[in-house]
C-alpha cells in the first residue's frame, strides 16, 4: 500500500514546491504591497531632509562640532572609524566629499527608509552586510554629526 501512495505523495509535494517557488506566483500581490509600503513610508516619514534645508557654515560651528563628537562617541564610534577604514559600517574619512549633506543627514535620521529606497544606501548595505540600526537621532543631532564629519574631513 505504501508503494502506491508514495509516488502520489511525492508528485503532490513536488507540485506544491514548484508553485510556491515560482517567480510569477503572487507577483500582483507583491507589487500592491510594495506600493502600499511606499505610501505608508511617505505618510509616516514626510519630513525627509531636503538639500535646501541644510545650510553649511563657514567657518565650522565649534559648538555643533563638539556636540557632534559627543554623539559620535556615544552612538556611532562602535561601528564607524574616522578614517576610511570599515569596521562594521563604512569609515567616515572623506564622506563629506563623496555624499551630499542632506543624504548624510537622511542616512542618520531615516536609515530604514534610506536602506529601503536609496540605491547608494543599498550598495553600502551589500558591502557591509549589516543593517545600520536606527539610533533615534534628531535632525539637530544629525546636523551636529555632519558638522563633526566636515571637521574630520579637514574643513575649517
Amino acid at each position: 500500500m505504501y508503494k502506491s501512495i508514495l509516488p502520489v505523495f511525492l508528485f503532490i509535494l513536488c507540485f506544491t514546491f514548484l508553485i510556491a517557488c515560482s517567480d510569477n506566483a503572487g507577483s500582483g500581490t507583491a507589487e500592491s504591497k510594495t506600493e502600499t509600503t511606499t505610501t505608508a513610508d511617505q505618510e509616516v516619514h514626510p519630513d525627509m531632509i531636503k538639500p535646501s534645508e541644510v545650510a553649511l557654515t563657514t567657518p565650522l560651528n565649534a559648538t555643533w562640532v563638539n556636540a557632534g563628537k559627543q554623539t559620535y562617541d556615544l552612538k556611532c564610534q562602535s561601528c564607524h572609524k574616522l578614517t576610511d577604514e570599515r569596521i562594521v559600517g563604512p569609515g567616515w574619512g572623506g564622506i563629506t566629499s563623496k555624499r551630499e549633506p542632506a543624504w548624510i543627514m537622511n542616512m542618520i535620521t531615516n536609515v530604514d527608509i534610506m536602506l529601503e529606497k536609496d540605491p547608494e544606501a543599498q550598495k553600502l548595505l551589500e558591502q557591509c552586510l549589516v543593517r545600520m540600526p536606527n539610533q533615534n537621532v534628531s535632525k539637530d543631532e544629525a546636523r551636529h554629526i555632519l558638522e563633526f564629519m566636515r571637521q574630520n574631513d579637514g574643513v575649517k
